[in-house]
Parts: structure tokens; sequence; C-alpha cells
């Protein structure tokens, strides 16, 4: 898969890009760019191909090829490997060679094309959500964005919010888990409670249909708070 396949310029483009290439090196070069549909193409249905040109890290490509070819009774392609130009201005997480992945993240940040207008949803207020996995930067990315002047809500301290006495979830969780979630000052103990849910996927969808639709709530009514602070 490439990285960010969302910024690959459109296929028209990068064969008319491809054909002047071809045209500046050799005019009199007879090719034919080929849409790939699938990984193999017709390199391994073609029976008038000869060479397949490699690199070291399409080797292996190279070989798998010619494996179908056997298995579709063509002869095996002639595997031509060529050195990869290295990028000296490479940063940490971009790759050494030169490449389109690395172009592509060079445009992070650049709007490409102004988004696509949802005449189902109002103009403001301008809803992002920022989801991924510990340590993907979502922390990050909220305060970049709060500096910027966006509204940050986060669905965390909802979360924690819910539980607390008085809050929407508080008596519907005590009642399906019982009183022994209970610190002494009626607080829900939430070591205890996880311990109830985690590794039991009945208990925790139990726990989540309570808590998950008053956490959506809050969001919505921090939403409206934000589109009245304009």
């Amino acid at each position: 898969d490439k990285v960010l396949p969302e910024l690959i310029e459109p296929y028209e483009l990068r064969a008319a890009k491809l054909r002047e290439f071809l045209e500046d090196v050799k005019p009199s070069l007879c090719y034919d760019i080929v849409p790939l549909a699938d990984p193999f193409g017709p390199s391994v249905t073609d029976p008038d191909l000869q060479c397949l040109v490699v690199s070291e890290e399409t080797h292996r490509g190279g070989e798998a090829v010619n494996r179908k070819r056997l298995e579709n009774g063509l002869p095996e392609l002639a595997l031509y490997e060529i050195q990869l130009m290295k990028d000296p201005d490479h940063s940490q997480n971009e790759e050494e060679k030169i490449s389109s992945s690395s172009l592509r993240q060079r445009l992070l940040g650049t709007l490409l094309q102004p988004p696509r207008q949802n005449p189902a949803l109002p103009l403001r207020p301008y809803v992002i959500g920022l989801t991924g996995g510990t340590g993907s930067g979502k922390t990050s990315m909220a305060k970049l964005l709060g500096h910027l002047g966006a509204f940050v809500i986060d669905a965390d301290q909802l979360g924690h919010a819910v539980y607390v006495p008085g809050g929407p979830a508080y008596e519907p969780v005590v009642a399906a888990f019982g009183a022994e979630i209970l610190n002494k000052d009626g607080t829900i103990n939430r070591k205890v409670l996880g311990a109830k849910v985690f590794g039991n996927q009945e208990q925790l969808k139990r726990l989540t249909d309570i808590v998950w639709p008053e956490i959506a709530q809050m969001v919505k009514e921090r939403v409206r708070e934000a589109d009245a602070q304009g």
C-alpha cells in the first residue's frame, strides 16, 4: 500500500508525465503505457514480454511474476535490476530513496482541493473528529488546532464526567454492575469496574451501551456551545 494514497496524482496526469519523460529520453522509442488493475498487470499474461526491470526492493516481486508466468505456461522474464537514486535531503520519517511517498508527505498541510460541501450538513460549526490509537498524536493535534482557534472537545474527559455521582451514566452503571463497584465516598471505582468488563465482551457491551450514548449527547451539547460562542 502506498503512503497517503489520497495525495497520489490522477492516473491521467502520471501517465502524461511518464510519456513526456520517455519522449525526452528517446523520441523514437516505442512504448505502451498500461494501467494496472492488479499487482501483476499484463506481466503474467503477455507472451511477447522478454524482460522485467526491477529494483533491489522489487526483485522478489519480479520472481513472483516469473512463478505466475510458469503457472500460465509462459517463459520466464529476464530480471534486470537497477539501482535506485538516494535522496540526500530526506528527513528522518521519509524514505532514503527518491520516492513519491516522500513527496506526498511533504504535501501534508497543503489544501489540494476545497472540502466537498455536504448539503445535509450545516456550514457551521465545522466539526473535525480526531481518532487513533494510543500515541498516534491526537492530543498534539488537538492542541495545535486549539492554538489556531478551534473549540476542543476531549471525549476522554467527557467519559470521566459521565461516571461522577449525579452524572448521566452514574445510576444506570451502578444498577447494572452493583454497589461493589463503588468507593466509600460513593464514587465509581473505575479499576473495579474495568476488571468486570475487560476481557468479557458481553459485559463490555453492556457498559458501552450505557456510557457511549451519554458521551455522544455531551459532545453534541459542547458542539452547540461552541457554535453559540462563534
